[in-house]
């Protein structure tokens, strides 16, 4: 990975046959009232490489969203990816960390114009749109702007829709179009998403199918960006290879090689959810006891240090059981604040807990530490980096039993 230097990132180095668990379990009787987190990166380059291999004429352009941690960002940047921003702060985020503004797509169709000016200034070229009052801010702001179309597509298949909010229909596609050269714009491409976490890879056919309705209408048009969607968690119910085996049959049929048109992507959840493994500290309890079917039983109620308005607030993935054979209750996690609303879940089988003892919570590296919050006084994680001698690495967040959780990522074997 030319132009990454650990030393910019406070790296700290695996020892070799080491595992990320005996990190983190060393970090725990490390830390005092220090907050931490840190992270690992072979799992980045892994995904990396997978993606290269399996969508091979898909630049990917990592939405930074997802996951701004800094080490993230450096690692992919140093890896050759693009970048997803949506706000000034994402483009500066970017910028600071060495990527080129060729190497950044302004990804929101709803954009402040201080910003638009400020992409601008800073040589941020291309952006989306999806309506008349957007290119009239950027006719006014960046006139010489590279424009991308975002058009609405089917997103019912994703666990989480975004269609309703964005994107203009197949239909108005003309009318904006004829009103951007009227403006004198620059539209260069099309744009989709299919929702978060799609769930069907035919969504991603039928969405490339649409975008070559708009080529078919428009002159001069070299850009297709087919979005995210893309699960992270090898255990998602679709899998990244059967997604991209249909997105390059759906490439070849509606813009084969050689066809001019540049292919990118805005993957973000695919990076970054498997890269973390959140360790969060039961810090007290409370049993409850139930009848059922007339026989009493109890229900065991946690409460750890972090939760909803943490790192958790975008939990989306049914809640799993723990396995072994202790006898196993009915339990009810609560985070640590004074919300009632801060609950984790409701409907786990945990052998029984005790104070200080931890939990270790895989797939958490999307759209967690990017939203935390101090809310009640709860300090936010705080990030390092790991690696092993090897150069490679995953990414963990420590929160001591006092402050906030332990948010790691585990090698893979």
């Amino acid at each position: 990975m030319d132009g990454f230097d650990p030393e910019q990132y406070d790296v700290d180095f695996l020892d070799r046959g080491g595992t990320v668990h005996d990190f983190i379990d060393n970090k725990i009787k490390e830390l005092s009232l220090v907050v931490s987190i840190t992270t690992f990166l072979y799992n980045l380059v892994k995904k990396y490489v997978i993606w290269c291999n399996n969508l091979p004429r898909v630049k990917p352009f990592y939405a930074v969203k997802c996951n701004d941690t800094p080490t993230v960002i450096g690692v992919l940047s140093a890896l050759g990816t693009g970048f997803d921003c949506a706000s000034k702060a994402e483009i500066q985020l970017a910028l600071s960390l060495g990527v080129t503004p060729d190497r950044i797509i302004y990804a929101h169709t709803i954009k402040a114009e201080s910003h638009i000016k400020y992409a601008r200034t800073h040589g941020v070229q291309m952006m989306t749109f999806d309506n008349q009052e957007e290119l009239s801010k950027i006719a006014r702001c960046h006139a010489r702007a590279k424009l991308v179309l975002r058009i609405t597509v089917d997103d019912s298949k994703a666990v989480r829709r975004l269609n309703t909010k964005f994107g203009a229909s197949l239909d108005s596609a003309g009318r904006l179009l004829q009103r951007a050269g009227e403006l004198g714009l620059d539209v260069v491409g099309v744009s989709f998403h299919v929702g978060c976490q799609c769930t069907d890879s035919r969504a991603y056919r039928q969405a490339i199918a649409d975008a070559r309705q708009v080529f078919n209408i428009a002159v001069g048009l070299s850009l297709l960006d087919i979005g995210g969607g893309f699960s992270g968690n090898e255990n998602f119910k679709v899998k990244f290879e059967e997604v991209a085996a249909t997105i390059n049959l759906a490439l070849d049929d509606f813009f084969p090689v050689g066809c001019g048109v540049q292919i990118i992507a805005e993957p973000g959840r695919y990076y970054v959810e498997s890269a973390f493994t959140l360790a969060v500290n039961v810090i007290a309890k409370k049993v409850i006891m139930e009848e059922a079917e007339g026989v009493p039983d109890r229900v065991m109620m946690y409460y750890v240090n972090d939760g909803v308005y943490g790192s958790l607030s975008f939990l989306i993935n049914d809640p799993t059981s723990a396995e072994g054979s202790e006898r196993r209750y009915r339990s009810v996690i609560w985070g640590p604040t004074c919300d009632s609303l801060d609950k984790l879940t409701d409907s786990c089988l945990l052998p029984e807990l005790q104070v200080g003892e931890w939990l270790l919570m895989d797939n958490t590296g999307a759209y967690t530490v990017c939203l935390a919050t101090d809310f009640n006084g709860f300090e936010k994680a705080h990030v390092y980096s790991l690696k092993t001698s090897l150069h490679r690495g995953t990414t963990c967040t420590c929160r001591h039993k006092d402050v906030p959780g332990l948010l790691a990522a585990a090698p893979e074997s």
